[in-house]
């Protein structure tokens, strides 16, 4: 809708890029066109606007098929007006020229004829077709909607044209709907059982599978372990042949080391044995030689002492051995010399003498 502002008694207009402007005064055309801006006197204006947009019109409309039964179309007819200005004088596009508001609703009436039109071909065309072909053939409707609307010399005289028509869907009454579903909802169901049952049966094989495969795993598992149990024997009874082996070669070799050590204490002792044996008769001819030195010494000093003594007067001897025989005695505390002892004495070394 085109905008209007007020200026004392002028009124001023101001279009849109998708808005046909017509301004007449008096019947005469002062201005008309797409995007037009003018000033205007409303009271001896007359101003039209037409809409050239492309408009979408949906369509609900009922019908029936050959075997009597109901179904809803769905369609949707695009449509422009191709010549404003004939549209203009065929129709009551006119707004108020005080406040640009439409004083009329042209749009309806195209519309009302669009759905009119649009209705009939299908109509027939559905009238002709069971309701099998008919929720299947949304094609052939659709031609016929086309070819109806674009053959139609009302729309022509009036300035509009169709830029495209679809139908969208055919649909019967719910219940029937439903009913008609229900095959192909049981065959889907079928065959989503049969996916079920395959897959319980795939499953089934599979938890066989995996069942089987966990027993050869438990088999191989005990076969190794025993192959395991068997090595481990093996290996402690290898471990203990060696064990022994290496225990055999330490007491060899310890009975070697001791045979060498026996033979070698023996030859210490042997050693030892010879060097005491050289020691001892080294010894014992020391002692020999000492005795013997000793006793030639001795010899010397008693064939000396006895020189001496044969040089000595004989007064002399019997104090010497009374000297000497004091020195033997033991330690005398009193000593009582009688007239008995002393001439018992006397009596002993007179013959000495």
């Amino acid at each position: 809708m085109a905008d209007v502002t007020s200026r004392l008694f002028l009124r001023h207009l101001r279009g849109t890029p998708t808005t046909w402007v017509r301004h007449q005064v008096k019947g005469k055309v002062r201005t008309e066109g797409v995007g037009q801006s003018f000033w205007y006197r409303p009271l001896v204006a007359v101003i039209s606007e037409v809409p050239i947009d492309d408009r979408e019109l949906p369509l609900l409309f009922h019908a029936r098929t050959s075997d009597f039964v109901d179904v809803t179309v769905q369609a949707t007819v695009t449509y422009r007006v191709a010549d404003p200005a004939l549209a203009a004088s065929r129709l009551d596009f006119s707004v108020d020229p005080r406040k640009g508001t439409a004083r009329a609703r042209p749009l309806d009436q195209v519309a009302t004829l669009l759905a009119e039109l649009a209705q009939q071909p299908a109509l027939d065309l559905l009238a002709r077709v069971p309701l099998a072909e008919a929720l299947t053939g949304i094609a052939p409707v659709r031609e016929a909607v086309s070819a109806a609307l674009r053959d139609e010399p009302r729309l022509t005289d009036v300035g509009v044209a169709v830029v495209s028509s679809r139908v969208v869907a055919i649909r019967p009454e719910p219940e029937l709907e439903r009913a008609l579903q229900t095959p192909t909802r049981e065959a889907i169901q079928v065959e989503a059982d049969r996916a079920t049952y395959a897959r319980r049966a795939q499953a089934v094989e599979q938890e066989r599978g995996i069942a089987e495969n966990e027993l050869q795993n438990k088999i191989e598992l005990a076969r190794r372990e025993q192959q395991l149990v068997e090595q481990h024997g093996t290996n402690a009874r290898r471990k203990n042949e060696l064990a022994a082996e290496a225990e055999l070669v330490d007491a060899r070799g310890q009975a070697e080391r001791d045979r060498v050590a026996q033979a070698a204490a023996a030859e210490k002792l042997r050693v030892l044995a010879a060097a005491r044996a050289d020691e001892e008769r080294t010894v014992t001819a020391a002692r020999a030689d000492g005795v013997r030195a000793v006793g030639l010494a001795e010899a010397e000093a008693e064939t000396a002492k006895l020189a001496a003594y044969r040089d000595l007067p004989p007064g002399v001897l019997p104090a010497l051995a009374a000297k000497e025989l004091a020195g033997n005695l033991p330690e005398i505390g009193q000593l009582t010399v009688t007239p008995d002892v002393v001439t018992d004495l006397i009596a002993r070394l007179g013959p000495a003498r």
